[in-house]
């Protein structure tokens, strides 16, 4: 990890773990406890947290898309406003610690003051949360992100279709953008997201992709060492 991260973290909170089926007090809880573990630190580390959908939001847009014919961007909404409301829950278990309102827009820079969490969710329709998660990233001079999402790895094929499908420990930005194309799509179930993969990739930013549910991996990436997962750049 970077010398920077020390300073603030940039942590994409994937929908997968906040509520996979229904929410996930296991993962909410532990996560918690870790976090506070490093604010705890001197000099303390600040957070900044973008939260994604999830299971249940893709839900509600099948919902849409079997009741009726939902354009992209109504498809969207529904997304951005899961996003939003698991925002909210991350800012209200961080009560005290965090700043007093959800971010929506990427491009706004807010001051932590004696704050240490800032928590994000989706901003508007044709953006994924990881896109948001990247735009923070340059509104905040952060060059690292880390995506914790509900695989060990990014693999060359998907492992669910392939039995061959081999895991990706170190992936350039290039190679990555072969394997997911270059388009976004609502509900798209990509480890990140073509589009802001691109703009991470202009932007020189390196993406740690995790699974969150194992947060050891994630306590030894913030502690700089060996973890199980990818890193993008």
């Amino acid at each position: 990890m970077p010398k920077d991260y020390k300073k603030s973290v940039i942590i994409s909170v994937g929908g997968s773990l906040i509520a996979p089926e229904k929410l996930n007090i296991g993962f909410l809880s532990s996560f918690r406890k870790l976090i506070l573990k490093y604010i705890g630190k001197k000099p303390a580390t600040q957070f900044i947290f973008i939260s994604g959908g999830g299971r249940i939001v893709r839900n509600y847009q099948d919902a849409a898309r079997e009741v009726a014919s939902p354009s992209d961007q109504d498809l969207d909404w529904i997304g951005i406003h899961g996003t939003r409301l698991n925002g909210h829950l991350l800012r209200t278990i961080f009560s005290g610690i965090a700043y007093k309102r959800v971010l929506k827009n990427p491009n706004e820079k807010v001051s932590f003051g004696r704050k240490k969490v800032i928590v994000a969710a989706g901003w508007k329709p044709g953006c994924s949360t990881d896109y948001d998660a990247v735009l923070f990233a340059k509104t905040y001079g952060v060059k690292t992100i880390i995506n914790l999402t509900n695989v060990d790895y990014i693999y060359d094929k998907n492992p669910k279709q392939f039995k061959d499908a081999r895991p990706l420990k170190q992936i350039s930005w290039k190679f990555y953008r072969q394997i997911v194309g270059n388009k976004w799509s609502p509900g798209l179930n990509a480890p990140f997201d073509p589009v802001a993969a691109k703009e991470a990739e202009r932007l020189g930013l390196t993406v740690y992709v995790i699974n969150g549910k194992n947060l050891d991996s994630l306590e030894k990436a913030l502690e700089g060492k060996d973890f199980i997962g990818s890193v993008l750049k």
